[in-house]
């Protein structure tokens, strides 16, 4: 009676120690709205934890840390927004895009810049053919003239050039920060999911343990045993495919971000709990943000009004070409024959002129032609793009919501009353109401809860990170 009455109370001890590390993996509430300081629109909130997500586990003395305490440093980890700024700075293809910003102001410097003067130098002289008295020699300078405001239109040309570069630079950068944040928040599902796997492991190990002694005391078929076996080599499994999954991450997080593959990673926020900006609450609100803001739309009007600044250059370009020049000559006869003797004669000419070209057949009509072309194409390109904008904002809420309100559902009808049925499960398991089939049942039904609930909570992540870009907020 006494050994039973042990055996019972051991059980007990297992069940509540099993319910207590599995309520700590559920998730708490996740920070759905937040207060702060208001900048360009958007509500600034400082980094919140959710209460009750994901808390370190705590490891018996003398056992190895779990897996997952090596891919997390709450502390000295990173956020998103430290891997953002490091990409910003030590990405490889950024610093290549931004020379094109130092490319368009050496193409306005150089539109700047006035037509060369020419100089001439002319000696003519006899001796050759046989007027070896015969001598010419003339020095000329000649200037051209920019008419039409040439000059002008190239340099409103280069500007906006320029201008569409450090647009297009900060496109880039966007686009850059949503690859970062995106690969964030997949290492940060798979490290919820390697640890909540490596937390039932520990679990299914223990009642393993307590299954074994009932099975050596004949109070349990060693079948029950051989099942719990085979669903913790299960776990095992999916732990490994987790952390590979996980490493995956993490390594294309350190491609993004120029961090050496060799330098070690740990990540620093939760995924209930992004390190975003709060977004507007409406959709109207996001495009109007997003109309103001983004860098693709910005790059595609100034496309539009360099295809324009084309067009003014080629109407200035058809103004004929003037050129002013100057020639002073020096000219020295001598004459033989001459009743008198020979006669030398000596001229100092200086003569003035201006050369025009005269626009007959080219007119630049076909320069002028292809420009009013470009202008339609970019109108079309910025008209595309605005849609575009509008969708992906559209799209971004869209999901932003949806997520919000699937975490929501979760939070209060899922994995309350899962950890309540496997807590009842367990209790009733251990006095011998339920097999342990029923309770593996269970068990990886809360498995699949707590797996979509990462889901939920990695597109709630992606729906803020996308939302952000949408609304063409680069930079944290």
């Amino acid at each position: 009676m006494a050994t039973q009455l042990a055996r019972r109370m051991a059980g007990l001890f297992t069940a509540s120690l099993s319910i207590f590390i599995i309520v700590s993996v559920t998730a708490g509430q996740v920070p759905l709205t937040g207060a702060g300081r208001e900048q360009n629109g958007i509500i600034l909130r400082p980094p919140a934890r959710a209460s009750g997500e994901n808390p370190p586990a705590s490891t018996p003395a003398g056992t190895p840390p779990p897996a997952s305490a090596l891919y997390v440093d709450a502390v000295q980890g990173a956020s998103s927004n430290d891997l953002v700024r490091r990409a910003l700075t030590a990405n490889a293809e950024i610093t290549a895009t931004r020379l094109d910003i130092e490319r368009g102001r050496a193409r306005l410097r150089q539109a700047g810049l006035r037509p060369n003067p020419a100089f001439d130098f002319e000696q003519t002289t006899g001796r050759l053919t046989g007027s070896a008295g015969e001598r010419e020699t003339s020095i000329g300078f000649a200037l051209p003239l920019e008419i039409g405001g040439k000059r002008q239109r190239r340099i409103d040309l280069a500007r906006v050039e320029l201008q569409a570069a450090e647009a297009e630079v900060a496109d880039r950068e966007r686009r850059l920060t949503a690859e970062v944040r995106a690969a964030y928040a997949e290492a940060l599902a798979a490290v919820r999911e390697l640890q909540i796997t490596e937390e039932l492991t520990n679990i299914d190990a223990q009642t393993s343990r307590v299954i074994e002694v009932r099975v050596n005391e004949g109070d349990s078929a060693p079948l029950e045993h051989s099942l719990l076996r085979v669903e913790i080599e299960r776990l095992n499994a999916r732990r490994a495919l987790v952390e590979g999954r996980l490493q995956g991450a993490l390594l294309k997080l350190k491609s993004l971000s120029g961090v050496p593959p060799d330098e070690a990673l740990r990540l620093r926020e939760e995924l209930a709990a992004p390190d975003f900006a709060t977004p507007p609450d409406s959709v109207a609100a996001a495009l109007d943000i997003a109309l103001r803001t983004r860098p693709d739309l910005t790059l595609a009007r100034l496309n539009e009004e360099a295809a324009q600044a084309g067009l003014r250059l080629a109407r200035a370009q058809a103004a004929p070409d003037i050129t002013a020049f100057s020639k002073y000559t020096t000219n020295r006869s001598v004459f033989d024959d001459t009743p008198v003797g020979v006669l030398r004669d000596r001229d100092k000419l200086l003569s003035f002129g201006v050369s025009i070209s005269i626009p007959l057949f080219n007119r630049n009509q076909g320069a002028k032609a292809e420009a009013e072309i470009a202008i339609a194409q970019a109108q079309r390109r910025r008209e595309f793009t605005e849609q575009l904008v509008r969708a992906e904002v559209a799209s971004a809420y869209g999901r932003y919501k949806a997520a919000q309100a699937a975490i929501e559902t979760f939070r209060q009808g899922v994995l309350d009353r899962s950890a309540q049925n496997i807590k009842a499960i367990r209790g009733a398991y251990e006095v011998g109401a339920f097999r342990v089939t029923d309770l593996l049942s269970e068990q990886r039904r809360f498995v699949d809860s707590q797996r979509e609930f990462t889901e939920a909570l990695a597109e709630y992540y992606r729906g803020l990170a996308d939302l952000q870009s949408a609304m063409g907020m680069t930079r944290p």
